[in-house]
């Protein structure tokens, strides 16, 4: 083992295990002087950091990437905590090199890209190292865990310092509607806008009680690291329900707060185009799945005000799927967004913005616009992979896009679980109760 690679898995092992300390050592870490891997006309080396349900899907896309559309990009590690998971996924990708801790993987040289799609408590642990280390990252959404906004803000920095690209895996973003709107609302279509209005309503629990149980038998031991599950949330005794199930426990996610919430938040975020918000309320709870595993709501509403004098409300339940507007992509309502001279929304044919002046004197003629490209989340990881092999950061989904949301997000769940107004110090970059 290298001197490199043995200071490398020291000093991150070290960091593990301090727990909510790690943004702090991580902190003294300088960016990589180059990214990992070769030049831009050789192969990028994917690494797996989780291989469960969801990085099976985008293992399936990334396949057909490599053998459908010859993209230069080959399978070279593969990571979890639980073996049979493990083994599994490096029969499926043939992939030389398999390990359960992602130190290993993150000191892997041939390792340029890294997929991470682990509990959401992990997300931002990972995305930090997998930067430092000079990887490009695609890391499934949430950014992290709605308790995590100082891993969150940390996360934000290291990933502006560092020369690699970051792609949340909200694929709605690599639906051209979305950068169509932010557009014509920079543009001045609707004039000062206003109010951005979006939601998720769906009746089911099966994100969440539905999750694959792969052992009903499984027991923590060499084949099953509870400890490294556990990561930096409060300690509980193990049972098969909180891993394989793990999203039914707010220890470990939020529900669809900061499950589904991210696919229609971000796109409003980034067409209105705010920074942080000056105060979040919420309200929700279990109102129809309520048995005694699940911590996480099932239904939750909340209200964003910015200092640019613009509102964003966000309404959603897991008990009834009517939708006031045309559902579009991963399922999220499409957004309305409002101004003082105008709304933009999507036709009912899901095929054209259409813009809506006020009623008023001398308003500005109605416009409808084609949409140019929908939601493909194979694009998303396309415009990934683009940007790693050109040496851009400017992916549909970057970090700092990924921080305003969640900012929002990890505002709200603290209005609701406290019962207070939630307000933001946009001088100290902190959140106040």
């Amino acid at each position: 083992m290298s001197t490199t690679r043995r200071v490398f898995i020291k000093t991150t092992a070290a960091a593990a295990l301090a727990g909510l300390a790690l943004p702090r050592i991580l902190e003294a870490a300088e960016p990589p002087a180059v990214v990992s891997g070769r030049n831009l006309n050789s192969r990028l080396g994917i690494g797996f950091i989780g291989t469960g349900g969801r990085a099976g899907g985008h293992m399936g896309m990334l396949k057909y990437l490599k053998e459908t559309e010859k993209l230069p990009i080959e399978f070279v590690a593969v990571c979890d905590i639980y073996r049979p998971r493990l083994e599994q996924a490096q029969k499926r990708l043939n992939a030389p090199r398999a390990w359960m801790d992602y130190r290993e993987l993150l000191a892997d040289k041939g390792v340029d890209m890294v997929c991470i799609a682990t509990p959401d408590h992990h997300h931002g642990y990972q995305a930090i190292a997998a930067l430092q280390a000079g990887k490009h990252v695609y890391c499934e959404k949430p950014v992290t865990h709605w308790r995590q906004f100082e891993l969150t803000k940390r996360l934000a920095d290291v990933a502006a310092k560092s020369p690699c690209a970051f792609q949340l895996g909200t694929q709605a973003m690599s639906d051209s509607a979305w950068h169509q709107m932010k557009k014509l609302v920079k543009e001045g279509l609707i004039g000062q806008p206003l109010f951005g209005e979006t939601g998720f309503f769906r009746i089911g629990d099966w994100g969440e009680r539905g999750m694959h149980v792969d052992d009903p038998n499984a027991r923590p031991g060499k084949d099953l690291d509870w400890d490294a599950f556990q990561g930096d949330a409060p300690r509980r005794r193990f049972s098969v329900d909180r891993f394989f199930r793990w999203r039914l426990f707010e220890e470990y996610a939020g529900g669809p707060v900061t499950d589904l919430y991210p696919h229609c938040l971000t796109q409003v975020v980034d067409i209105l185009g705010v920074g942080f918000p000056s105060e979040v309320v919420a309200v929700g709870g279990i109102h129809r799945y309520r048995y005694e595993l699940r911590s996480v709501p099932d239904t939750f509403n909340l209200l964003a005000q910015y200092p640019e004098k613009v509102t964003i409300s966000v309404l959603g339940t897991q008990a009834n799927d009517y939708n006031a507007t045309p559902l579009r992509g991963a399922g999220q309502r499409c957004p309305v967004i409002r101004g003082w001279e105008g709304s933009l929304s999507i036709d009912a044919n899901n095929k054209e913005i259409v813009f809506t002046p006020i009623k008023e004197k001398g308003a500005k003629a109605p416009q409808r616009i084609p949409i140019e490209r929908p939601e493909n989340n194979i694009e998303h990881w396309k415009n990934l992979i683009e940007c790693a092999q050109q040496g851009r950061k400017d992916t549909w989904s970057p970090m700092d896009l990924a921080f305003r949301t969640q900012t929002v997000l990890q505002m709200a769940m603290r209005a609701h679980r406290e019962g207070v107004t939630v307000k933001f110090d946009a001088r100290h970059c902190r959140i106040l109760t």
